[in-house]
């Protein structure tokens, strides 16, 4: 997980870029170890600073789309999106962009700020992690999904609002699956 945030955070936390590790990283750092060789990212992004990203992260190191294929994701109001492949290690960031998503910018507004080995770096809050991953579990089925959700109840149970939670729960259409999760709760 270090090389992770040393290869990718670190240079967008060096850079002033708002961004959220957000995932199994986050999931990691929330509740219990497992392997993963790629971090997910939400960065805010304006077509002004891609030049800026470019230089962060130098094609000599790493695979970066073109300048205007990143334009071209920041401009889109939902759903922008790019990868970066660390080319030496082949680990891989897959970076979201904020656009228009009013979660994701709830979560920009609220980060939670946990220092990793040298530095202090930004994770979305568990209750942004939680709502993507029940997401994530209905468009693609992954058990993981499920097991990460509860593990991260079961440790942060005391930081999450489940006030916002069972309101979003409701507005996204995720009561089902938040029933699969309360099955799937170590502690159930």
């Amino acid at each position: 997980m270090i090389d992770l945030i040393s290869t990718f955070v670190q240079p967008l936390e060096k850079s002033g870029f708002r961004y959220l590790i957000t995932g199994s990283v986050a999931s990691i750092a929330y509740a219990q170890p497992r392997l993963t060789n790629d971090i997910d990212l939400i960065v805010e992004i304006s077509r002004m600073q891609v030049p800026l990203l470019c230089k962060i992260f130098p094609e000599e190191q790493f695979y970066l789309p073109p300048a205007d294929v990143i334009t071209a994701e920041c401009i889109r109001t939902q759903r922008g999106h790019l990868n970066i492949i660390h080319l030496e290690s082949m680990l891989k960031a897959d970076v979201y962009i904020s656009g228009n998503d009013p979660l994701h910018h709830w979560a920009l507004a609220r980060p939670v700020r946990i220092q990793m080995s040298e530095i202090h770096v930004s994770f979305a809050p568990p209750e942004y992690v939680i709502l993507r991953k029940m997401e994530f579990f209905q468009e693609g089925g992954s058990e993981k999904h499920l097991r990460d959700i509860a593990n991260i109840i079961d440790s942060t149970s005391s930081e999450i609002d489940f006030t916002f939670l069972r309101e979003q729960i409701t507005q996204r259409h995720l009561s089902s699956t938040w029933d699969r999760v309360q099955a799937t709760k170590p502690n159930s």
